[in-house]
């Protein structure tokens, strides 16, 4: 596979190449590639994942001087969740150059974006360790901290089933309701859809990983419809 694309969207020639295929490699192919001598990456994601949660809340610190701590927990918290990630990933076009099974490369929505996600902080893992902090901390300003703006215009670093509750109750006097509409997948890895409701009116679904997530993406898409 040739890499030097990516490494030309990132602006960055990395000096160990094993290192940025390391940070592609999901453990899934390693299964059906056993000879392969890369390892997987999640040590990779690990250490990336330091790397970005430092980078945006220094970033953060400096830039919001008058925020509490807590503001600043839930801007980053925005900024650095799964999903955020995932489209940053996509962004990049990371998917074309994660190395995975063939199951796993059959896989859409929600477990594919996960993989995306880990698939990038092990990227920033693989660019701290080659090229070090500075480099990283330019690639998260560049792809991450650009979506600043839409998190606060948006209002993504508040918890969405508060915010919704809150416009739904001065608009229409009423409270949203959450409702499982479906389960699917096996037990380690149950996908759940629940819809959001105001009244007997379905506005929204979301899906998730346990009830609690697939409320808070049903909110987040009725949010859309009511702001």
């Amino acid at each position: 596979m040739d890499l030097s694309q990516l490494e030309q969207k990132l602006d960055v020639v990395f000096n160990n190449k094993n290192l940025l295929k390391e940070s592609l490699t999901h453990r899934s192919y390693l299964n059906e590639n056993p000879s392969r001598e890369t390892p997987h990456n999640e040590r990779l994601e690990f250490l990336g994942d330091a790397v970005l949660e430092l980078a945006v809340t220094e970033n953060l610190f400096h830039q919001y001087p008058d925020f509490s701590e807590g503001d600043l927990t839930s801007i980053r918290s925005a900024l650095v969740n799964y999903q955020m990630l995932a489209d940053v990933a996509k962004e990049i076009e990371l998917n074309n150059y994660i190395l995975l099974s063939k199951g796993e490369a059959k896989d859409i929505g929600k477990a594919r974006d996960v993989i995306l996600a880990n698939a990038f902080e092990a990227l920033l893992g693989a660019i701290y360790l080659d090229a070090g902090y500075e480099t990283a901390k330019k690639i998260i300003n560049v792809s991450v901290m650009n979506h600043l703006g839409e998190v606060i215009e948006k209002k993504l670093y508040k918890d969405p089933k508060s915010l919704l509750q809150e416009i739904v109750q001065e608009k229409l006097k009423i409270t949203p309701i959450y409702l499982v509409l479906s389960e699917k997948g096996p037990d380690h890895a149950k996908i759940f859809t629940v819809g959001a409701y105001f009244g007997e009116k379905l506005v929204a679904q979301g899906d998730g990983f346990s009830k609690q997530e697939a409320e808070v993406e049903a909110a987040k898409n009725a949010l859309k419809h009511v702001s």
